[in-house]
């Protein structure tokens, strides 16, 4: 090796020298890369056939197939949205076809039925009673406008609440009464509290249906509009008057 003189320039002056790996590691990365290239390339031959083989209209078949392919993926992909989009403005709409009219609730969250509309000691009873705890809150079955409230005679404290359509609805034998004459209430609401006052055997609640001045059967009524008093099954809106109401 030649020995560099002292007054020749130093080329490698102030340049940072690259560490070099060690050569066992090296080794060992560059092996491994042309290891699974070399199985790579034998998979492939062994499984594919030559490109040089293939005919054109082959290749051109499997492009078209690929075009279509992607196109029944996007097509999936915007139905799937406007399917969602299509589901939310179902919801809305139907929740903005739900109005008052529609909505009955249960007048009692707690209670046993204890006695039915008919003949009782030779005179029409001519509503249901629901028989529960002295203080028990009691709501609004339907919404529409308080045409009574206050004592009146053998119901007691009671509330009388006439619908849109002329339907009655009388809440009897109250203990306390949250409401009065000339305010509208929504179905749900709560309006009273259950009772033992008037002529009344016991706490309960006494409920009368009159449609066009007559006494009905509050339990085929109720039915008909949804409610189920003796399996106390609500309306499909019940939750949904609650949370109005609660409003």
């Amino acid at each position: 090796m030649r020995q560099r003189l002292s007054s020749e320039p130093d080329r490698y002056r102030g340049r940072r020298r690259v560490p070099t790996p060690p050569r066992s590691r090296y080794a060992v990365v560059i092996t491994s890369a042309f290891v699974g290239a070399g199985v790579v390339a034998l998979g492939a031959a062994s499984n594919l056939p030559d490109a040089k083989a293939v005919s054109p209209d082959v290749l051109e078949s499997l492009h078209s197939s690929n075009i279509a392919a992607d196109a029944l993926d996007n097509r999936a992909q915007e139905d799937s949205r406007a399917s969602r989009s299509n589901d939310r403005g179902e919801t809305t709409e139907l929740s903005a076809e739900v109005s008052a009219e529609d909505i009955y609730v249960l007048p009692v969250d707690d209670y046993t039925f204890s006695s039915p509309y008919g003949v009782r000691f030779g005179k029409l009873h001519a509503g249901i009673d629901l028989a529960a705890a002295d203080g028990t809150p009691y709501k609004a079955v339907h919404g529409g406008e308080v045409t009574k409230a206050g004592y009146d005679g053998g119901y007691g404290y009671s509330i009388t609440i006439r619908q849109s359509d002329g339907t009655e609805m009388i809440y009897a034998h109250s203990r306390r009464l949250l409401v009065k004459k000339g305010e509208q209430v929504k179905a749900g609401q709560v309006i009273g509290e259950i009772g033992n006052t008037g002529y009344s055997y016991g706490t309960h609640l006494h409920l009368e249906v009159h449609v066009k001045g007559t006494p009905v059967d509050p339990i085929v009524f109720l039915q008909d509009n949804g409610v189920d008093i003796k399996l106390q099954i609500e309306s499909v809106y019940a939750g949904m008057a609650a949370a109005d109401a609660a409003s």
